[in-house]
C-alpha cells in the first residue's frame, strides 16, 4: 500500500513535469487567464480534510463524489439584483481562457464553487461571514467520481508579480503549488477519527418564538386568504452552544452517515462554516441535459415500519400538501418553459424519504435551448416557492416586511460549475452557521390556505433537529 510520503513524491515528479508542458502552452495562447494542472491520485483519499484556511467540501455520500477546493487562485464577488448576470459575464469571458492540462488523462476536470445568499441584498448581516455571492476558484481542488480521484491546482494567469524569464515563472508556480500540496496530501489519507461521546447543547435564543411564529403564520393566513398570496415560506433561526468546539469534520462526516442521499456542503471563510445537508438541487446541467428537483409538502418519519408507511400514504393522498407541491412544480415549469425544450413533468409526486422526514418529490426534465447556460437558469429557478413564496415578487416582499430574522445564505444556493458552464447547484436548507462552540441554525416551513401554526412549528422542528443530531457528535 501506498503511504502519503509516497505518494507526495510521486506527486512531485509529475509536478515538475506538467508545470513545464503547462507553461509552454500558456506562453503560446494569447491571453490565458487561469491555468490548470490535473494530477491523478494513485488512491482514493478517505475524505477531504480539514484544513486551516478558506475551504469549501461539496460531498455527495451515496453518488460517491467529493468536490472540494483550498486556497484562492481567482475569486469574483458581487451583489444587487444583477449579481448573477455579472457574474456570469466575467465566467463565460473566464470560461474561454482556462487554460487546463490533465497529465494522467484522468478525465476529471477543473472547477469552481458558485454560490450566493438568499436575497440580493449588497450587504450581508453584520455577522455573516460569506459575500452576497461568489464564483471561487480554489488553488487546490480535490475531485473524486466514479471511483478515480485527481487533484487541480490552478493559477490566475499571467503571474503577479510578473516574472522576469520563463524559469522564474516555472519557480513561482511549482514553490506556490509545492506549498499547497505541503499540509493537504498527508491529511488525504489519515484514518477517519472515531467517534466522540454526544456533545451537550445548550439553546441560547430563538427567533422568532413560538408566540411570535403563531402571529406570523395568522398573518400569513390573512394575505392569504385576501387573495394577494398563495405561499409564504417562513424561517427559524436557533443559537446553540456545544460543551466542546464542534470540529467541522467530524460534523461533515455525521451528516453523511444520516443523510447520506443529501448534499452536504461546507463553505468555510473568516474563520467561520456554512454547513448545509440539502436534499434539493436548484438545477443539475450536464451533457445538454436540465434536471430540477420539485421539493414541497413534508410529514414526519416513525419508528415503526406500519405508522412510517401509514404517514407515506397521508402524505401522497394530503389535498393541501399536493397543493402545495403544485405551487413547486408550475413555478418551475414557467420559469423554464421560455428558454428550454421537452420539459418533462411527473404524472405524480413521488417520496423523497430521509432519517427525520419524508417529502414530495417530483425530479423536473427539460433541454435548454442553445445558449442558454446555468447563471440564466439558476437566475430563472431560484427563488422558488419551496424557499420563498407564491407570487415570487409578492413573497419577498411580504417576508422583507414580516420575518423577523436575515436569512443569509440560509435557502441561498452554491455547488460547482466548470469552465464549460455546466454543474449542480443545491439549495442551501438543514444548515448551521459553525464557529467554535456556537452554531446558528435554520429552517422553515411554507404556508398556504389551510395551514396551521402548531403543525408548522413542528415540522421546522424535525428540520432543525437534523442538524442538531450532528452537531452533537462534532
Amino acid at each position: 500500500m501506498l503511504d502519503p510520503a509516497h505518494i507526495r513524491g510521486q506527486l512531485d515528479e509529475r509536478l515538475v513535469a506538467g508545470v513545464e508542458q503547462l507553461l509552454r502552452r500558456a506562453d503560446a495562447d494569447t491571453a490565458p487567464a487561469l491555468v490548470s494542472l490535473i494530477l491523478r491520485l494513485p488512491r482514493l483519499p478517505t475524505g477531504a480534510p480539514q484544513l486551516s484556511g478558506q475551504q469549501f467540501q461539496l460531498v455527495h455520500a451515496d453518488q460517491g463524489t467529493i468536490r472540494a477546493g483550498y486556497g484562492c487562485a481567482l475569486e469574483l464577488e458581487a451583489c444587487g439584483p444583477e449579481r448573477l448576470q455579472r457574474l456570469a459575464t466575467e465566467a463565460r469571458a473566464l470560461s474561454a481562457r482556462w487554460q487546463r492540462l490533465d497529465l494522467d488523462g484522468v478525465g476529471l476536470d477543473a472547477f469552481a464553487l458558485l454560490g450566493f445568499a438568499a436575497d440580493t441584498d449588497g450587504c450581508p448581516p453584520v455577522e455573516d461571514h460569506m459575500p452576497n455571492s461568489l464564483l471561487w476558484v480554489p488553488e487546490v481542488g480535490l475531485h473524486c467520481a466514479d471511483g478515480q480521484s485527481a487533484l487541480i491546482l490552478s493559477a490566475a494567469w499571467p503571474l503577479a508579480p510578473a516574472p522576469d524569464s520563463q524559469e522564474t515563472a516555472r519557480e513561482m508556480v511549482l514553490g506556490r503549488w509545492r506549498q499547497a500540496l505541503g499540509p493537504l496530501v498527508p491529511a488525504l489519507y489519515q484514518s477517519i477519527p472515531g467517534p466522540l461521546m454526544p456533545a451537550r447543547l445548550w439553546p441560547e435564543s430563538a427567533e422568532p418564538g413560538a408566540a411570535v411564529w403563531a402571529r406570523m403564520v395568522d398573518a400569513a393566513l390573512a394575505e392569504i386568504n385576501d387573495g394577494d398570496l398563495a405561499k409564504v415560506v417562513l424561517s427559524r433561526r436557533l443559537d446553540v452552544t456545544g460543551s466542546r468546539r464542534f470540529d467541522v469534520g467530524r460534523l461533515l462526516g455525521a451528516l453523511g452517515c444520516l443523510f447520506p442521499s443529501c448534499q452536504v456542503i461546507n463553505l468555510r471563510r473568516n474563520g467561520a462554516s456554512f454547513v448545509a445537508a440539502t436534499p434539493e438541487r436548484l438545477l443539475s446541467l450536464n451533457d445538454g441535459r436540465l434536471e430540477v428537483d420539485a421539493i414541497a409538502g413534508t410529514a414526519a418519519r416513525a419508528e415503526t415500519t406500519e405508522r412510517d408507511a401509514e404517514l407515506a400514504a397521508a402524505l401522497l393522498a394530503s389535498e393541501k400538501n399536493l397543493r402545495e407541491h403544485r405551487f413547486v412544480v408550475d413555478a418551475i415549469r414557467a420559469a423554464l418553459t421560455p428558454c428550454c425544450d421537452d420539459i418533462a413533468v411527473p404524472d405524480a409526486p413521488r417520496l423523497m424519504q430521509l432519517n427525520n422526514a419524508q417529502h414530495l418529490w417530483s425530479p423536473i426534465q427539460a433541454v435548454p435551448a442553445a445558449g442558454v447556460d446555468l447563471f440564466q437558469l439558476a437566475e430563472r429557478l431560484h427563488p422558488t416557492p419551496a424557499t420563498n413564496g407564491d407570487p415570487r415578487q409578492r413573497a419577498r416582499d411580504w417576508l422583507a416586511g414580516n420575518e423577523p430574522i436575515r436569512r443569509g445564505w440560509y435557502t441561498g444556493a452554491a455547488g460547482y460549475i466548470t469552465p464549460e458552464l455546466t454543474g449542480e447547484i443545491w439549495v442551501l436548507l438543514r444548515c448551521a452557521r459553525v464557529q467554535a462552540e456556537r452554531a446558528e441554525l435554520y429552517a422553515g416551513a411554507g404556508i398556504i390556505a389551510g395551514s396551521d401554526a402548531e403543525t408548522e412549528w413542528d415540522e421546522t422542528e424535525a428540520k432543525l433537529g437534523a442538524m442538531l443530531s450532528a452537531l452533537r457528535y462534532a
